[in-house]
């Protein structure tokens, strides 16, 4: 038997049960039997160095390309909750525990926060508006703390004690109507939120007359998007997409490292059609708008935004309001805030913040952008040639 399949032979025994096969370590290997077996006793010692060098290089491509991860093919996972489709995509290491316990995380925040739940904590508190204060978990306190915040620095134009005025309306819900006259203006004087008290220490919350509603329909769904990232973190998740029925939050970048695309909803045209693509890496992207819920009666369109300070549907001129921030939580309710705030003072709330930006688009296809986007900081591409950035 020669050398080269006296080798092989032995070479085979060794690895028969070790899979898969490493080409690198078999051209070691064979490098080693040639020099201990004098394989090639006639050469020169140049000779010898250029075989040498040449199974070197075999041995390190080898390497390199069992080193080679082939890639992951993402997967997603829908539920309704949080009253839309919430949607999970991950792009580097799905599996089966990292959706289960993201979506277990966002049924909690749900059951704890929801409206329309007897048993949540947020109905616990209106049940004893004017009566008690209710002690509630972390999460509601830290909820119901940051939606007064917002509301505070947009001097009521957001505001959690809306509830009334939501109820009374129920767009979205199952008893759409128009309230009468009669009825909006008494629930106006239950609008708020100076009248809802905290105390850090006991992580209770009181609202102070009777009959006022809390709703933190406008903030919730940003908290559960920032929450169930960090549950996909905990799996080692480092490239996905959160959308709660278009709170959009992409956590990390692309498998192949670039920036998401992520796109902004023509809210004149069908969804899944864009007006803007942003470049996106770890950002939350959250739009309001009038065209997400709305009651249409007697050939007239009323919208789900409501104007604390009228009880109507908010007249506007802009057909939505986009965020872009790093913090889905205060995304959520800062595109509400504009919306009802307006261009001028919306701008300059956002100017305020650190690290946040905002899209208007006007009903008659103009796109007005904040201060860092006229900056270069977030690039983006305009996909509908109807509509145009005004500088």
């Amino acid at each position: 038997m020669s050398g080269i399949k006296v080798w092989w032979t032995r070479r085979k025994q060794r690895i028969e049960y070790i899979q898969p096969i490493r080409l690198d370590l078999v051209l070691l290997d064979w490098l080693h039997f040639l020099c201990n077996n004098r394989i090639m006793p006639t050469c020169n010692m140049k000779t010898k160095r250029t075989h040498f060098l040449f199974v070197c290089i075999l041995v390190l491509v080898a390497f390199f390309s069992s080193c080679t991860k082939k890639p992951v093919e993402s997967q997603s996972q829908s539920f309704l909750m949080l009253g839309t489709v919430c949607k999970i995509t991950i792009y580097d290491n799905p599996s089966d525990e990292a959706f289960s316990a993201a979506f277990a995380r966002l049924r909690e925040i749900e059951n704890l926060m929801s409206l329309h739940k007897e048993s949540s904590e947020i109905a616990k508190i209106n049940a004893q508006a004017g009566k008690q204060a209710v002690t509630v978990s972390l999460d509601t306190f830290s909820v119901v703390k940051k939606a007064l915040e917002i509301a505070h620095l947009s001097s009521g134009a957001f505001d959690p004690t809306i509830g009334p005025l939501v109820q009374a309306w129920d767009i979205g819900g199952d008893n759409p109507h128009k309230p009468s006259q009669e009825e909006i203006d008494s629930l106006l004087p239950l609008i708020g939120y100076e009248r809802v008290l905290l105390d850090d220490e006991t992580h209770s919350v009181f609202l102070t007359d009777p009959h006022m509603v809390l709703d933190l329909g406008g903030i919730a769904k940003g908290y559960a998007a920032d929450e169930a990232a960090k549950v996909l973190a905990q799996f080692d998740v480092k490239s996905a997409i959160i959308n709660l029925g278009g709170n959009v939050l992409t956590v990390g970048k692309k498998p192949d490292l670039s920036a998401w695309k992520i796109g902004i909803q023509d809210p004149e045209s069908d969804r899944g059609t864009y007006v803007m693509i942003l470049n996106l890496v770890d950002t939350s992207l959250v739009t309001s708008g009038p065209y997400e819920r709305f009651l249409e009666l007697e050939g007239k369109v009323y919208h789900h935004i409501l104007d604390t300070q009228t009880g109507y549907p908010i007249d506007s001129d802009f057909t939505s309001v986009s965020i872009i921030t790093h913090n889905s939580f205060l995304a959520d309710a800062l595109s509400t805030s504009l919306y009802a705030l307006g261009y001028e003072k919306g701008m300059a709330l956002v100017d305020g913040l650190e690290g946040v930006e905002a899209i208007f688009f006007t009903k008659d296809k103009q796109i007005l952008v904040s201060q860092g986007i006229k900056d270069g900081k977030l690039p983006y591409t305009i996909s509908d040639s109807s509509y145009s950035i005004v500088q």
